[in-house]
């Protein structure tokens, strides 16, 4: 084992693997009861369900099951072939442009469908090293700016889900298109609990400790199963405003259960003939913009971290560690728990002493083991865990200082990134108004030399998306 992972060498111990493999699961394990409030229902009438063109919802404890076993897989396997300490699993923001803005417009199968394209087309993108160049013919600026915007955007899906901000009905009188709670108020004891769950996951983070987030969604749960037995909100289902969103806060019949794996191969390619094959090409794209631009910087980030880095500022093995990046975008996709990548929370791990896949191997091993504990997800409502959504879009909002907004050809192509992703629901709006708006800017300020040509290629191409529907009436 010693030789296998070569522990000895990079100064660990087996010990100290294990005990930083632990820590990591702790510290995302939320990812198990968060993703399946965020791709998956309970139930097609629960108010905020995620549907798809039917009106078909993904049951959430077989997208627990299932995000809990690809995890498990992947993070093993990165271990094993890239002999890195850097875990995997569902990756935030990527499961919301799938439940937002892919499964309205087609089949749950579908979706997860142009999820494994997009694995498929990062793998060609590693193979033959263009990921790297399109990576870098992305300004900087603009980097960050996506990341700030899909927190932003993270953000109000969590404050939405809560019902800390809720859409104002038309017979409301008001221009006003949402407002805070009920009637400009907390009226509700679900979203009581929200805030409680908020303040509570804040301090845990703000305190540094380990596993804050699932400790702040796990105590927030508890707090909330306590409080229901009292007041009897009651579930919402479409007509109790005051009740909750999705999940109830009761006692489950059973603590463990063999995991229903139905979703692993429910995918289908038929996205294609179902709408415009443009309009279904740049949701790829987005796709594979949404997935990757963040990776090499994670990994560099956590391998310098971890003192892994040569020389030259390089990851050994980077080439292995993409590679199975991408295996995890196609894997993630075919069951059904959307795209897998590296997360930023391996750094616990890394800090607990974990230099090693064998620290990844324990962690995945914990991952395969919560696939037995389904029935405990079920009772989680979306109120106790739409904090941690809005924590990590606080997170994520660290990125906006590396944005130069003194340089405005710089600045309103970053403002409109992040702004337009929550403003319109869509990640992908934000990254092509985004775009758009840089090439245009850095022409007519003498500038156009600095354009990569896949930018122009890129905005030329979303520049087309936003206009397919005058273009298709026309040729109509």
């Amino acid at each position: 084992m010693d030789r296998f992972f070569h522990i000895s060498d990079r100064g660990s111990t087996i010990g100290r693997e294990v005990r930083g493999g632990l820590v990591t699961f702790v510290t995302m394990a939320y990812i198990v009861v968060l993703n399946p409030l965020i791709i998956g229902s309970f139930a097609a009438d629960d108010a905020g369900a995620h549907k798809d063109i039917f009106g078909n919802v993904l049951p959430v404890g077989q997208v627990a099951a299932v995000t809990a076993l690809v995890a498990g897989v992947m993070t093993i396997l990165f271990g094993m072939v890239a002999n890195a300490p850097f875990a995997l699993a569902t990756g935030l923001g990527i499961n919301t442009l799938v439940a937002v803005t892919l499964a309205p417009q087609m089949t749950w199968p579908e979706a997860m469908g142009l999820v494994v394209v997009n694995g498929v087309v990062v793998l060609l993108l590693v193979v033959t090293g263009v990921r790297k160049a399109v990576f870098n013919a992305v300004p900087g600026p603009l980097k960050s700016a996506i990341a700030v915007g899909i927190g932003l955007f993270i953000t109000l899906i969590g404050l939405v889900d809560a019902g800390f901000v809720r859409r104002l009905p038309d017979a409301a009188g008001t221009t006003v298109p949402v407002g805070l709670g009920i009637n400009g108020s907390i009226a509700s004891w679900p979203t009581f609990v929200f805030l409680v769950g908020l303040l509570l996951t804040g301090i845990l983070v703000a305190k540094k400790v380990r596993g804050a987030i699932l400790i702040g969604v796990l105590g927030t749960a508890v707090f909330a199963i306590v409080l229901e037995a009292i007041v009897k909100a009651g579930p919402s289902a479409g007509t109790n405003p005051k009740g909750w969103n999705l999940g109830y806060p009761g006692l489950p019949d059973s603590f463990f259960s063999l995991p229903d794996l139905s979703l692993v191969g429910d995918v289908s390619f038929g996205a294609w003939g179902r709408i415009p094959a443009l309009t279904a090409a740049l949701l790829v794209f987005t796709l594979v913009l949404t997935d990757f631009f963040d990776t090499i910087g994670t990994m560099t980030g956590l391998g310098k971290e971890a003192g892994l880095l040569d020389k030259d500022g390089q990851l050994p093995n980077t080439t292995k560690a993409l590679f199975i990046d991408g295996v995890g975008a196609v894997a993630g996709g075919a069951a059904s728990s959307s795209s897998n990548t590296v997360y930023i929370e391996s750094a616990a791990g890394i800090a607990e002493g974990a230099r090693t896949g064998l620290a990844n191997v324990v962690t995945g091993l914990l991952f395969l083991v919560a696939m037995f504990f389904t029935p405990l997800y079920e009772v989680i409502p979306i109120e106790a865990a739409a904090p941690a959504l809005v924590v990590v879009g606080a997170m994520m909002m660290a990125q906006v200082t590396e944005i130069d907004f003194s340089d405005f050809s710089i600045a309103l192509p970053a403002f409109l990134t992040i702004v337009v992703m929550p403003f319109t629901y869509s990640i992908a709006n934000g990254i092509g108004v985004g775009f758009i708006t840089y090439v245009v800017l850095q022409v007519v300020t003498g500038k156009a030399r600095r354009i990569h040509p896949l930018m122009w290629f890129v905005a030329a191409a979303f520049a087309v998306y936003f206009v397919i529907g005058p273009i298709e009436a026309a040729l109509g």
